[in-house]
């Protein structure tokens, strides 16, 4: 059954509470009108989520089957669908606004998307509604919206990850016996059996073993996408079923759930029901973060500063930049002027200086060209102002106490310019304290010169940041500092054993000075095997540390553009996947709040109150 479905027919049945509605006649207006207001509208109803559907393209406009708006409101989200153009500009519009998407079915895959030549069996293709349907892929996922292929729908998310296709199983599969792919029996009704793996999150949706499902196709997935794996196959070995859970929010399926839901079929009716979930916990996590201040306390995006052209308001190869922001949701963000460790003489530490200055003057320039968007920062107070503003937020802090050589009143110097925090050292030993990598325990943790940087950083009112710095370096700041410290980026040693990560018992020690250890998302501090690692083992160190060291003390500093990464976090638009699963932890608002900046920024007013 093929209908053109009207948008806003559907939007009042669902804003009504009706599905479907019968009228036997013309009522009068104005009682038709008044029975409306006055028995169907719930200001206290929770909000549906959003579920966009991508539509096929016909002569007059748009069509799509009844059945998959049927089945996103059955499964209680609000059908969406989203108008056949090729205009970036209004489909990102769209996404912004949605809350989980579905990529439908409909004519076969451009083979030339994957660089192959089209073969004679190739079916009609329209290239139009490719690039329509891979571009609202792209945005979706760059936004981290719930996604569900279903048919061409799951063959096209596959090509878009860097997949291949079968263009036609028959002749491309010779010597299998092929189950029939294309039935002609009503698509209420299964026509073959598919297996679904055990240890997939299909298979904990609608279960594992063996599962009747219609079929009307005659492409399938060949070479699955790097970051999917193939969780259902049909008796024939064809791919079934792909997905990038738990990394990523994106699955697809090559049958039609949709017509099976409107067969009465209970257990497709679950997949709908899981998108919707989903597409809740996205919509709750986006709200969420429209109420708190959310920061990421590590990035070296500076170093990026120097190529030609380079702006922060573009969507660039960087992992930090305005646009990845606003897609995350993320409010403010600390850009490092590093400077690696060099030789100590007179003559290069005045280089070291100068470096850095550089560095944070090229931090002003980027804010300056780019102000109606972003504004500098020096205090929380100024982030709520530029929140207010509908600005991002930018903090300026060092990396490397290298950058102040051996004069102490460069500390002052560098506050001047906007700086908030020094990082005391990086990987090797310098002037101030001996570092937790290539160290040769110069001083056996701060220097007689280092100890007199951090009652100057106490005076001025400057965080002390202690990522890299040794474990008798962390003992011997502790011992002295009068303000709580922070560590901009750094992870717990009790999950990944690696250097720069806290141990519990400096954990527990941070806690009882006030601090916070901000979670560094960089692959060889979060996993023993860095190929793995990924945003849900981010959230295990999260976790952990709220074990230890208590609620107050956690937050989230991601190293990106200085190495930072995972699998499912790769760049700021990523950063929402950590709310969505501290969500899915049990995590509540408040918690999340103070992980996301409120604790971080507690202890920034308590450093800069002994200044005032």
């Amino acid at each position: 059954m093929k209908t053109i479905v009207c948008l806003a027919c559907v939007c009042l049945s669902l804003q009504y509470g009706h599905a479907q509605s019968t009228i036997k006649g013309i009522p009068d207006l104005k009682t038709f009108r008044e029975t409306i207001d006055s028995c169907e509208i719930n200001l206290r109803a929770p909000r549906l989520p959003v579920i966009g559907l991508s539509v096929s393209r016909t002569e007059s406009g748009a069509a799509l089957s009844a059945y998959y708006t049927q089945a996103v409101i059955k499964a209680g989200g609000a059908p969406v669908l989203i108008p056949f153009t090729t205009d970036v500009s209004i489909l990102r519009g769209i996404t912004a606004h949605l809350d989980g998407l579905i990529i439908t079915g409909g004519k076969d895959v451009n083979p030339l998307w994957y660089k192959e030549e089209p073969i004679r069996q190739l079916e009609e293709v329209d290239p139009l509604r490719d690039e329509y349907e891979l571009k609202l892929i792209k945005l979706a996922t760059d936004r981290n919206i719930p996604l569900l292929g279903i048919c061409r729908g799951e063959q096209l998310i596959n090509v878009a990850f860097g997949g291949t296709l079968y263009q036609d199983i028959p002749s491309q599969r010779t010597g299998v016996n092929s189950v029939k792919h294309v039935q002609k029996m009503p698509g209420e009704y299964a026509s073959h059996f598919v297996s679904v793996a055990a240890d997939s999150q299909l298979g904990a949706i609608i279960g594992a073993g063996k599962l009747g499902v219609n079929t009307f196709h005659h492409q399938a997935v060949k070479d699955v996408a790097p970051g999917f794996r193939a969780v259902a196959y049909s008796t024939d070995s064809v791919v079934e079923a792909i997905e990038a859970w738990p990394e990523r929010p994106v699955s697809g399926v090559q049958w039609h759930p949709e017509a099976l839901v409107s067969g009465g079929d209970t257990t497709m009716l679950k997949l709908f029901t899981f998108l919707t979930g989903k597409a809740d916990t996205f919509r709750l996590a986006k709200e969420i973060h429209e109420r708190i201040l959310s920061v990421d306390t590590h990035t070296d995006t500076p170093l990026w500063f120097r190529m030609p052209g380079f702006n922060i308001a573009e969507r660039e190869r960087s992992r930090m930049n305005l646009p990845k922001m606003e897609e995350g949701k993320l409010d403010a963000v600390f850009l490092a002027a590093f400077i690696g460790q060099g030789k100590r003489d007179e003559a290069s530490l005045q280089k070291a200086t100068d470096r850095v200055s550089e560095l944070i003057e090229s931090i002003h320039r980027q804010v300056e060209q780019n102000a109606d968007l972003c504004g500098l920062a020096t205090t929380p107070a100024d982030l709520v102002r530029l929140k207010k503003e509908g600005k991002k937020t930018i903090f300026i802090g060092i990396e490397n106490g290298y950058a102040i050589g051996k004069d102490i009143s460069r500390l002052a110097g560098f506050k001047k310019m906007g700086v908030t925090y020094m990082t005391l050292c990086h990987s090797y030993d310098n002037d101030i304290c001996d570092t937790s990598t290539h160290t040769k325990k110069e001083w056996d943790g701060l220097s007689p010169f280092g100890e007199e940087v951090v009652r100057e950083m106490n005076r001025l009112g400057l965080m002390i940041d202690l990522s890299h710095a040794g474990e008798t370096t962390f003992r011997d700041v502790m011992e002295r500092t009068t303000s709580p410290v922070i560590c901009s980026h750094s992870s717990a040693r009790a999950l990944c054993d690696h250097d720069r990560n806290l141990t519990d018992d400096q954990l527990r020690t941070l806690a009882k000075n006030g601090g916070v250890v901000q979670v560094c998302l960089l692959d060889d501090y979060i996993h023993s095997d860095s190929r793995k690692a990924s945003v849900v083992h981010a959230v295990e160190h999260i976790d952990h540390i709220v074990k230890v060291a208590g609620i107050d003390h956690v937050g989230i500093g991601s190293d990106f553009d200085g190495g930072g990464g995972l699998i499912g976090c790769e760049g700021h638009n990523d950063l929402i996947q950590i709310t969505v699963k501290l969500l899915e932890k049990g995590y509540t608002e408040e918690d999340i709040a103070k992980i996301w900046g409120g604790n971080f920024l507690r202890v920034m007013q308590a450093v800069q109150l002994v200044n005032n």
